[in-house]
């Protein structure tokens, strides 16, 4: 897809540039009294955890942003693979796909040695990200990324709108009640600054609270949680362009160092013509701020063109620009309990995104580790509140997403160094090489994917003793997808994209090399524990008038070819909803083609079964036969 051609217009990419318009923030209206989830900040943290919540009914989510309406340009436009993953469990991977411009290439340039003063292509290499997911790392303005959210959040059975307009005054969580979780303990307390009663304030009661509201967030300063890390005194400048070049490199993510005057990295957006720019410039005075350096736009594009000699660099319109200073910081808290969370306290107050690590936006690591930040947390929450998992779950929230921060502090701050020419204040004198930072993608080509990120053992990640059955399915990581072929109509399917994000669990059962025509498989004899049991985790988590896969849904992935859907246990095709319906899309089974058994290393003569979070990593692998081990992991933390 084509546009911006005759200038930058936000809003719907399906919509032609003449006709295209931003979208209209909904109208104002009184903040509820009370509600179940308070998320403060609509950034794509915020976003991410409404749109998970909005899906269930019988809970009660509110949004509030201080600015006046949906974001419309700049910040974020990286959308790496894993937030793709993500979409796609919100159904809304297709359109970001169709839409994005898809990187598949870097350039590398550096000083020529003949003529120091000018620039030179050294190669070009295939993007290392590429086949670690069925997605492709893209670009996006996050604006269009909001939308897409704000979309789904507005057509779900809740109908949830943000609350525009509003500035958070004061936060009180109140210690005494937070340990009975029918309580609303948090106290938030809003000013509203629209034209109509600026000024009015209004005060909302929530069981639990969300700061989603970015690297000043007044939800983390309330809670007395503080950031731990520091400046390396660098500035960057940043800008998306609309420009006439004879830069051959223009529609491709490229590297660039000049030997004087410092470093550019450049990326292609969405639409064919749109470019991004970081672009390096001098170091800060201690304490001294990027705001205080008075640069403009003008600033910008004359440095970049510098930088880009011999090369012309002709702007014809900069649709967003800014200028920051280079820090890595984590929050030493992500919950209102204390550290470590000694006395095994019920957390009701959590910050996500930007309120809890703040870091450089040239790896394309914010919002790609924000909106998992939350994803992570919204199935928790609402598990919760609906009563069926037991509230020690929401303490696993801190523990898995602080440790995914610390990695990513430390990763920007060698991504930082060596894309800079000139070293900040605490990096060494030696000067990097465009291929020191091709090593460093390489090396970390699956964090920076957010393919690789992983969970530790935990009673929410465990079954390592058993990892071998399923090689390619590690524990602990998101489920990576592998194409299947449906039993009842031939049609392959992405077994990943069967874990959205609906608050289930999935349990994937691979089969042995016996047929599951044959009634001692073990397979089968799973299957009959799992529907007939009374210790099973499907019978006794389920409610007795929901349908049978309601809560935990499973799937059978069968070697055998000679298979035909009527031949399977009910239970993979159970009858559903109202009218009873048989539900044909739970099992599969591998080609000669796809080769699922081969391609994820599941073990042909014993098979497996592998428990997928409602988060979509894999929470365990268990033998076949490990009836009552696959009890006991429900068990743990499943209520009746």
């Amino acid at each position: 897809m084509q546009y911006h051609l005759n200038g930058f217009k936000p809003g719907n990419y399906q919509i032609t540039d003449e006709a295209r318009k931003p979208a209209s923030p909904p109208p104002m209206v009184d903040l509820p009294k009370e509600v179940d989830v308070l998320i403060v900040g609509c950034g794509p943290a915020g976003l991410a955890l409404a749109r998970q919540l909005a899906d269930f009914d019988g809970i009660k989510t509110c949004i509030v942003e201080q600015k006046s309406g949906p974001m419309l340009f700049g910040q974020a436009d990286g959308i790496s693979c894993r937030t793709l993953e993500i979409m796609e469990a919100f159904n809304s991977s297709d359109l970001l796909e169709k839409e994005a411009y898809q990187l598949h290439s870097n350039a590398f340039w550096e000083p020529d040695a003949q003529h120091p003063q000018q620039i030179k292509r050294t190669h070009k290499v295939a993007d290392a990200r590429l086949g670690l997911s069925e997605f492709t790392h893209c670009v996006v303005n996050q604006a269009r990324l909001h939308d897409i959210l704000l979309d789904g959040m507005a057509h779900s059975v809740t109908h949830l709108v943000p609350h525009y307009n509003r500035r958070l005054l004061e936060l009180v969580v109140d210690q005494r009640l937070t340990q009975d979780l029918h309580t609303h303990p948090v106290t938030a307390t809003f000013e509203r600054n629209d034209a109509s009663q600026s000024g009015r304030v209004e005060i909302i009661k929530a069981r639990y609270v969300v700061g989603c509201d970015g690297a000043r967030s007044a939800v983390r300063k309330s809670l007395g949680i503080k950031l731990q890390g520091d400046s390396a005194n660098k500035a960057w400048g940043v800008m998306d362009v609309l420009p006439v070049t004879n830069f051959p490199d223009i529609r491709v993510k490229s590297f660039i160092q000049s030997r004087d005057s410092g470093a550019v990295m450049l990326v292609p957006r969405e639409g064919g013509y749109l470019v991004r720019l970081y672009v390096e410039l001098d170091l800060l005075a201690r304490d001294q701020r990027a705001s205080q350096l008075a640069l403009n736009a003008e600033d910008l594009v004359d440095k970049a063109r510098r930088i880009m000699h011999p090369y012309r660099l002709d702007v014809k319109e900069v649709a967003w620009w800014s200028v920051y200073e280079v820090g890595q910081r984590v929050a030493e808290r992500f919950d209102d309990t204390p550290a470590d969370n000694p006395q095994g306290l019920i957390p009701r107050a959590f910050v996500a995104g930007d309120a809890c690590h703040t870091h450089s936006p040239k790896g394309g690591w914010g919002l790609n580790t924000s909106l998992p930040d939350t994803f992570n947390l919204g199935w928790k929450l609402a598990a919760v509140l609906q009563g069926k998992s037991h509230p020690k779950l929401l303490q696993t929230y801190a523990a898995e997403r602080r440790k995914v921060a610390l990695m990513l502090i430390n990763a920007d701050r060698e991504m930082s160094a060596l894309v800079a020419t000139r070293a900040s204040k605490d990096a060494a004198a030696a000067r990097t090489s465009t291929a020191d930072i091709e090593r460093f993608i390489a090396r970390q080509n699956g964090f920076i994917a957010g393919t690789s990120i992983g969970y530790d053992p935990s009673w929410l990640c465990t079954g390592h003793e058993h990892q071998a059955l399923a090689s390619g399915f590690p524990i602990g990581q998101r489920f990576h997808s592998a194409r299947a072929v449906r039993v009842a109509d031939a049609c392959p399917v992405q077994l990943g994209h069967l874990n959205k994000a609906d608050g289930r669990w999935r349990i994937f059962i691979f089969g042995d090399a016996a047929s599951p025509l044959d009634a001692t498989s073990e397979s089968i004899r799973l299957v009959r524990f799992l529907a007939e049991a009374a210790t099973s985790p499907v019978r006794q988590y389920t409610p007795i008038e929901a349908d049978i896969d309601s809560v935990i849904d499973v799937y059978a992935v069968f070697q055998q070819q000679a298979l035909t859907i009527e031949d399977m246990p009910d239970f993979l095709w159970p009858a559903k909803g109202r009218y009873g319906l048989r539900d044909y899309e739970k099992v599969f089974q591998s080609s000669a083609e796809y080769d699922l058994f081969a391609r994820r290393g599941i073990d042909r003569a014993r098979g497996c079964m592998v428990v997928v979070r409602p988060d979509q990593h894999v929470a365990t692998i268990l033998p076949l036969e490990a009836h009552a081990e696959l009890s006991q992991f429900f068990d743990e933390f499943m209520l009746k």
